[in-house]
């Protein structure tokens, strides 16, 4: 893996996390409306999910995968009925709360539990592994370093750089969390997690 290689990956990767999407919006999202603790142990499961698919697109499993129709159709019909879930979740919550009240019970929520439901929301996406699969081997340069290895270190430059850009919207979008009070911007935010979520999971059952 040459330098130049290396410097092309982490500018093609900059360029794909920042560009507007599901991921960071949602997250984007959360931080706005709950603070920047809450984006960013959101962001922390769902970039590491980005690792098993970068391990299923370095090895074998990748083949399953793409050969696969029952094991693509279990995992996609699993991560869209989480996604609906989160929808739901989403839809249920209590405007009631005020950003202040809302912020402090976020402190008491365990990391875990928001940690969680970013992995899943990435793993249960059979989409992205397929990205990593098209998208990893365009940079593999030297023939005589393995080639999983090579993939495998270009997964964890990915993570790296998603980790700051990711923690950065957290950051910035949470500064706002303490200046909005309206209710009427809270009922907005939820809504557009609704319809992002039911987006996602409408997009992967049809996928």
């Amino acid at each position: 893996m040459d330098v130049e290689n290396i410097l092309s990956f982490i500018a093609a990767s900059v360029i794909l996390t920042v560009m507007p999407g599901p991921d960071n919006i949602f997250v984007l999202i959360e931080s706005i409306t709950k603070g920047h603790k809450t984006g960013m142990a959101i962001s922390t499961g769902l970039i590491s999910g980005i690792l098993i698919h970068t391990i299923i697109a370095a090895t074998g499993l990748s083949i399953l995968l793409r050969q696969s129709d029952i094991v693509f159709t279990i995992i996609k019909f699993a991560g869209s009925a989480y996604l609906f879930y989160l929808a739901f979740k989403a839809y249920k919550e209590n405007l009631g709360i005020n950003i202040v009240q809302q912020m402090q019970t976020t402190k008491n929520i365990q990391f875990f539990r928001l940690f969680r439901k970013g992995f899943l929301m990435n793993v249960l996406n059979p989409k992205v592994t397929l990205f990593f699969i098209a998208f990893l081997p365009q940079f593999v340069s030297d023939p005589g370093i393995n080639i999983a290895l090579q993939m495998i270190i270009m997964g964890f430059i990915f993570m790296g750089q998603a980790f700051v850009i990711f923690f950065l919207i957290a950051l910035m979008a949470g500064k706002l969390a303490d200046r909005i009070h309206h209710q009427a911007f809270r009922t907005i935010t939820r809504l557009v997690k609704v319809v992002i979520l039911s987006i996602l999971g409408i997009t992967l059952f049809f996928s």
